[in-house]
């Protein structure tokens, strides 16, 4: 019988899918068949001609196990799935079978398995199928992922808690996630004299980064549904900044920072002309990553010549203004992609330097 940890979450964003990166790198230094199963997959996607979770699909690419793709996401929710349940058209017996099925497939070839639910406890209730469900029905000890802080992390570490325990699973342990590092150790002792009423233990996750948390030019391009356009080989760079270019030109040029993508209207010339000249200057090269150039007004021949001959990354639209493109992109929370080469070697690096796992191997 394998090994199983099931990744539970507080909520969204707390780092559920890096814990679930990091425990497969390290489970791999120890054990030689690691399996991963995403029972509940509430994000559709694609791959190989197979409706599977991303999350899944994505772990599947990074440790080379598509050929466990099938048995590692049973069950993925459409738009209409749940008004399925609830009509009757689909039971919740039936996704259970489908679920089971899937683990025991896994359990025949696995020493280990990694279990991720999804979002926080309650999600899947509407089909009878809730994380904290299928925890129970799987008979499988929880980590429980939360994000760095006191009062409100230990607020929804209760209301998760209570879940499972209805249940009757057995959460033995808490990750903290996206500590400062600077205040690692003080939050987490905080954290464990806070949780210290009950048995589950308190473990330090990965530091925050903003690396892990910054899109990538590939990214951007996909969430406003633009074509890349100049250097292609950018596609992959990590945004960490951006700037919307309102100023003077030459006050823009001064508030560069690493890594910007700046925002600018197709009228501003002469601050096209300017950045797109800088993009060729190492010194600049490693400031600047691309443009995104909103605006009805067309950008003038003499510019848009500039601008493809600097090779200079760039996004064009008529649809955006200003205002909405920064919004969108700063609502945007990054989620971790197979190309992210870059982000995957930070987490693997992460988990050694920063997640015991002879600790949570002992505790499951």
């Amino acid at each position: 019988m394998a090994k199983k940890i099931f990744i539970a979450a507080t909520g969204q964003n707390c780092g559920k899918t890096t814990t679930s990166i990091g425990l497969m790198h390290l489970a791999l230094k120890k054990y030689q068949r690691v399996g991963f199963i995403k029972p509940l997959g509430p994000k559709p996607a694609t791959f190989h001609g197979c409706s599977v979770d991303k999350d899944a699909a994505l772990i599947a690419q990074v440790f080379g196990l598509e050929k466990d793709l099938r048995w590692m996401s049973p069950v993925v929710v459409h738009s209409d799935t749940t008004r399925k349940v609830v009509d009757g058209e689909i039971t919740p017996q039936e996704l259970h079978d489908r679920i089971m099925h899937a683990y025991v497939e896994l359990e025949k070839k696995c020493d280990l398995i990694i279990i991720e639910g999804s979002g926080h406890p309650g999600v899947g209730s509407v089909m009878k199928t809730s994380n904290a469900h299928i925890a129970r029905m799987l008979n499988a000890p929880v980590l429980m992922v939360t994000g760095g802080g006191l009062g409100n992390v230990v607020d929804k570490i209760y209301m998760g808690l209570a879940l499972f325990e209805k249940e009757g699973v057995d959460v033995r342990a808490v990750i903290a996630n996206k500590l400062i590092p600077e205040k690692r150790d003080r939050t987490l002792d905080y954290l464990t004299r806070a949780l210290a009423d009950e048995k589950m233990k308190v473990i330090g996750g990965v530091d925050y980064h903003p690396v892990l948390a910054n899109p990538t030019f590939s990214r951007i391009s996909k969430l406003l549904e633009l074509p890349l356009h100049g250097n292609k080989r950018e596609v992959r760079r990590i945004i960490n900044h951006v700037q919307i270019g309102a100023a003077s030109t030459q006050r823009v040029t001064e508030m560069l920072q690493d890594s910007s993508l700046i925002i600018v209207t197709s009228s501003r010339d002469e601050l096209l002309v300017t950045l797109a000249n800088l993009y060729k200057i190492p010194e600049y090269n490693s400031k600047i990553a691309g443009l995104i150039i909103p605006g009805i007004a067309p950008v003038s021949t003499i510019t848009q010549m500039i601008l493809d001959r600097s090779n200079i990354p760039y996004l064009r639209t008529e649809k955006f203004s200003t205002a909405e493109l920064y919004r969108i992109i700063a609502e945007d929370v990054s989620k971790i992609t197979a190309a992210d080469t870059e982000k995957l070697g930070l987490i693997r690096t992460l988990a050694e330097t920063h997640i015991d796992f002879e600790l949570l191997d002992g505790l499951f």
